[in-house]
C-alpha cells in the first residue's frame, strides 16, 4: 500500500504544510496558523486526499513552536517523525531553486519522508526522554545565564580597566573572588600592595 508523505516545516507563529503521493506530486501545500481549528482542518484535508491510504507526519522540530501540532497528530493516532533541521539544511542542497522559503523547506521534508526509512519516530509518551529533555534543557538554561553574566562583567571591566580585564580570567573563581571583594581598583590596590 502506498503512502503519503506530509512534511511540517514549523514556525512561531505559522506552520507549512505540504503532502506528496508516493510519486513526488503535491497534493496540498499551504501555510496554517499554529492554532487548533487550522491545524486539524489540515490534518482533515491531508486524510481526505490519502483516501485510505497511510499518511506519514514528518516535522523539523520536536519542541517549542509546533508542540500543539505534535498533541494533535498523536492523538489522533497518526504516525509521526522527526527529521532534524540540519538534516533538513543539508538535503535541501540537492533540490532546485534558491532561496529558503517555509513551502520549499516543507517540501523538502515531505520528499524526504517519502524516501527515507531513517527518521526516528516522536514518542511523547518516553518518559525518560521527558525527563532527559527537561534536564538537558535546565543546564541550557544555566550555561546561557553563565555566559550571559561573565560577558556582561567582562564588558564592564573593559570599560572601566581594559588592563585588568585582559590579566584576569573571569571563568574562574579566584578573579571573581578578588572582584566581588574589592568592587573599586582602590581597595584592590590597598590590598595588593599590603
Amino acid at each position: 500500500m502506498s503512502r503519503i508523505g506530509a512534511g511540517i516545516d514549523s514556525g512561531k507563529g505559522h506552520h507549512h504544510g505540504l503532502a506528496l503521493d508516493v510519486d513526488g506530486k503535491t497534493l496540498l501545500s499551504r501555510q496554517v496558523a499554529s492554532d487548533e481549528p487550522e491545524l486539524l482542518k489540515l490534518m482533515g484535508d491531508v486524510l481526505d486526499l490519502a483516501d485510505g491510504r497511510e499518511v506519514t507526519w514528518v516535522v523539523d522540530m520536536t519542541g517549542g513552536e509546533p508542540a500543539l501540532l505534535l498533541a494533535l497528530l498523536i492523538n489522533h493516532g497518526q504516525e509521526v517523525l522527526y527529521m532534524p533541521g540540519r538534516l533538513v539544511n543539508r538535503a535541501s542542497d540537492g533540490y532546485r531553486g534558491e532561496g529558503k522559503t517555509d513551502a520549499r523547506d516543507a517540501y523538502v521534508i515531505a520528499d524526504q519522508a517519502r524516501m527515507r526509512r531513517d527518521l526516528r519516530p516522536i514518542r511523547p509518551c518516553d518518559e525518560a526522554a521527558i525527563e532527559l529533555k527537561l534536564l538537558t534543557g535546565r543546564r541550557a538554561d544555566l550555561v546561557e545565564d553563565r555566559t550571559r553574566v561573565v560577558n556582561t562583567l567582562r564588558g564592564t571591566l573593559l570599560s572601566m580597566f581594559p588592563a585588568m580585564e585582559r590579566a584576569l580570567d573571569v571563568t574562574n573563581t579566584g578573579p571573581l573572588r578578588l572582584l566581588t571583594g574589592y568592587q573599586t581598583h582602590q581597595a584592590a590596590g590597598r590590598r595588593i600592595c599590603a
